[in-house]
């Protein structure tokens, strides 16, 4: 298999931005067919890169030619869906946060299995240049032993972004599950996952204080402490409207501190204890600003992971990890209790 023949179900703006233009400067893609219940998005798309155009995704499963899709639906649609394409035959790319339950995230990853298909979910923190960096950092023991952490993800909302503006499916629980917590909190959770090894506990405060017609969290704050030991923050939050928001995250270790996408010049920097500072000019981490989009790597990491037959970075196993601590963090703003994240996970 040389070319890949790639369907998108859903064109709003994650797919207008970023899925269909990357799929389409990727030489091994070829883009079939695009899908959105709203006929007027699929059209423009399918006109725009030569795909045929559809309004029904399971008319689309039933194309036999389609290698792989991209789910790029409200989040109450990614389980769904993403059973139906595996079950259909097809590898899935699935946006975050990847199910609304762990049940729902199980399901998927044994349709998976069951169909033998790649099943990735979306998370793109983990490409980021200054990310895989500090990794090698923490990895190789410069840093000594890691004893705390900040991570951020805050803007002033979807609403500017959305193909539906104020009026968008991510301030409706019905459709989005949840807010802020699952549009960015999520990608924080598995950076960190990815930075520090697995998590032990949560606890959380989330408000729905910055948005009006809305029934989501907005702003949240969680404290999480890691298996071997390591306590830090992750804040996620709709209520950042001035400037380009925050997605900066600070590890404190024995030997020093990473400035992590902390400065407008460095993407990272390193600070130690005998006074050594180290500062590195990387790609800059993507953002939604200023056309910002090049390149997340997230599609062409699955792409290469299906014509290589390898197990991508980000499986639905490592998706669903992530989304036990955003579960575990509402659990704990429900119960108002400390959360364990060994045991399993459950939300009323």
């Amino acid at each position: 298999m040389s070319t890949l023949k790639i369907a998108v179900i859903g064109c709003g703006s994650i797919a207008k931005y970023r899925h269909i233009p990357e799929y389409n400067t990727n030489k091994n893609v070829e883009i079939v067919a695009v899908c959105d219940i709203v006929s007027e998005r699929a059209e423009e798309m399918a006109a725009k890169y030569g795909a045929k155009a559809f309004t029904d995704y399971k008319e689309v499963l039933a194309l036999g030619e389609i290698d792989a899709i991209s789910v790029c639906l409200p989040n109450y649609l990614h389980a769904p869906v993403s059973i139906d394409g595996l079950n259909a035959g097809k590898h899935v790319l699935c946006e975050k946060p990847m199910a609304t339950s762990k049940e729902e995230a199980e399901a998927m990853i044994e349709a998976a299995k069951t169909n033998g298909k790649l099943l990735m979910i979306g998370h793109n923190q983990r490409f980021v240049s200054s990310h895989q960096k500090a990794k090698a950092i923490i990895e190789s023991g410069k840093l000594g032993k890691v004893y705390s952490f900040k991570t951020t993800f805050g803007h002033g909302g979807p609403e500017g972004w959305s193909a539906d503006g104020k009026a968008s499916w991510f301030f409706k629980k019905e459709k989005a599950f949840i807010g802020a917590m699952g549009d960015l909190g999520v990608h924080k959770a598995d950076l960190m996952r990815y930075l520090l090894g697995e998590f032990s506990e949560v606890g959380a405060f989330i408000e729905s204080n910055a948005k009006e017609n809305s029934d989501v969290d907005d702003n949240a704050v969680c404290i999480l402490r890691t298996e071997s030991g390591v306590i830090g923050t992750l804040a996620a939050s709709w209520a950042y409207v001035a400037g380009a928001g925050d997605n900066s995250t600070i590890i404190y270790g024995e030997n020093g501190t990473l400035r992590l996408e902390d400065d407008p010049q460095y993407s990272l920097i390193e600070e130690y204890r005998n006074g050594e500072v180290i500062k590195h000019q990387l790609d800059k981490i993507q953002t939604n600003e200023e056309a910002g989009q090049t390149t997340s790597h997230v599609i062409n990491h699955f792409v290469e992971s299906i014509l290589d037959n390898k197990q991508p970075l980000i499986t639905g196993e490592e998706g669903m990890k992530s989304l036990q601590v955003i579960l575990g963090a509402i659990q704990s703003h429900e119960t108002k209790q400390i959360v364990s994240l060994k045991q399993e996970v459950r939300v009323q």
